[in-house]
């Protein structure tokens, strides 16, 4: 029996690409745009994806992407789709260095509640660091403390949420009796960063506790990733690479005494698709022409927080930057200057790859399903989140030609079975810690 790839897709206005909002097939205010993500989450769950996502940051200035200038808050955006929807997961984007962890407990999981245990958290530890001037903060902390405060503050989150055992709330009419006050546990967390007593004032989900789902591709990130993720975001470019990275994250997890079974892989997914390569050649010269050189320079710079790119030569050699980008998005900012050096390239060539990259999964329908199914036989992925350059015709292309052949062969079932994100993701109950 071939093993089932799952989907999440990213929600994020327009699309992934910087100037995706230009795009004739999406509305230009697409990022505020509610009936858009409705429509982008409800086909989503029609084709029996399992999660959407919402990504989230918390600065910008005048050179950010222009469709993060204004966008929906994720839990809110959450809060409002869980209604209206029934079994696809939902996926928000929370700060652990920006946050209160009891607000961010008791939001996350009202929301759980309200979907009936279909919540994510997806911990971030927050790379820009405009973000500590809007948060009354002094300085943006480094790197390696950011990780230290999410290792605490997620701890704290999770202990919350075990306040009450699973059957704590009897609600007898006739006896008078609301809950077991045996079965209700303060937490009384007393950390470096976070003095937290408890208990959190709303009871367990269906599922016991919000997915919890990483990002971080640095060494500290990844080692966060294996010690407490159920899932964790890749962005391998190849497959060599991606076998590898799944490799790690499972060693990495059973090191910490963890099933590794118990922590999913998905790589991002930004496919360029069409019914022939003409046609996929056309679609990336589209997206490649929706951004200028002045844009793209921006585009990288806000990698390297907000680092002025205009005041190089575009036609020269990548820049030495030093430590320019170190506190900021570390990974994708030494990747960049590594891929630079290596290939020689020109900070033209990197600006306009950046905004604009080819996808690993760029050809007709059946290459890119045959490609998605190596992924899967050679234990690179367990799934993929779909991010597409544009949520329009791209995104609605995939569902309606790719995901039909994954059908076909076997490897994926648009039908849900579960009725929890951890059920969905063949994830174990997350038992109370009081509990007997």
């Amino acid at each position: 029996m071939s093993k089932k790839v799952q989907f999440g897709v990213m929600l994020h206005g327009p699309g992934g690409h910087m100037n995706a909002w230009r795009s004739a097939d999406v509305a230009a205010d697409a990022s505020v745009n509610f009936e858009h993500y409705k429509n982008i989450t409800l086909t989503a769950e029609n084709a029996g994806f399992s999660f959407v996502f919402v990504a989230d940051g918390l600065f910008i200035n005048d050179k950010s992407i222009p469709h993060f200038l204004s966008r929906f808050e994720p839990l809110t955006l959450l809060g409002a789709l869980a209604p209206i929807t029934s079994h696809i997961g939902l996926v928000a984007t929370v700060s652990t260095s920006y946050s209160e962890p009891f607000t961010i407990a008791r939001q996350l999981a009202s929301v759980d509640m309200m979907s009936g245990g279909r919540a994510g958290w997806n911990v971030v530890t927050s790379p820009l660091e405009g973000s500590a001037k809007n948060f009354s903060k002094d300085k943006h902390p480094e790197h390696s403390l950011r990780y230290d405060i999410a290792d605490e503050h997620l701890a704290v989150v999770q202990g919350l949420w075990d306040s009450w055992e699973d059957d704590a709330f009897i609600r007898d009419k006739e006896s008078g009796q609301y809950f077991d006050k045996s079965k209700m546990h303060e937490l009384n967390y007393e950390g470096e960063f976070f003095k937290i007593a408890g208990p959190l004032n709303i009871e367990r989900s269906p599922q016991g506790q919000p997915i919890i789902f990483q990002a971080g591709a640095s060494p500290k990130g990844s080692a966060f990733a294996a010690r407490n993720a159920d899932a964790v975001f890749t962005h391998a470019g190849s497959l060599e690479k991606a076998k590898k990275t799944y490799a790690d994250l499972r060693k990495q997890a059973a090191d910490n005494g963890r099933n590794p079974d118990e922590i999913k892989v998905f790589p991002t997914l930004q496919p360029i698709v069409g019914k022939d390569r003409e046609q996929v050649k056309e679609r990336y010269e589209y997206i490649k022409n929706l951004v200028t050189i002045e844009e793209a320079l921006a585009y990288l710079g806000r990698y390297f927080d907000h680092h002025d790119f205009s005041q190089y030569d575009a036609d020269a050699p990548f820049p030495e930057l030093g430590d320019i980008g170190k506190n900021s998005f570390q990974s994708t900012t030494d990747d960049i200057k590594a891929r630079a050096k290596e290939h020689n390239l020109t900070l033209r060539e990197v600006a306009l790859e950046e905004t604009t990259r080819e996808s690993p999964f760029m050809g007709t329908y059946e290459e890119v399903a045959n490609q998605i199914i190596e992924w899967i036989d050679n234990d690179a992925a367990d799934g993929f989140v779909l991010t597409p350059h544009i949520l329009g015709e791209f995104f609605h292309d995939f569902i309606d030609k790719v995901i039909p052949i994954l059908v076909e062969k076997g490897y994926y079932d648009t039908s849900y079975e579960s009725k929890t994100l951890r059920d969905e993701l063949g994830l174990p109950f997350k038992k109370n810690r009081y509990s007997k």
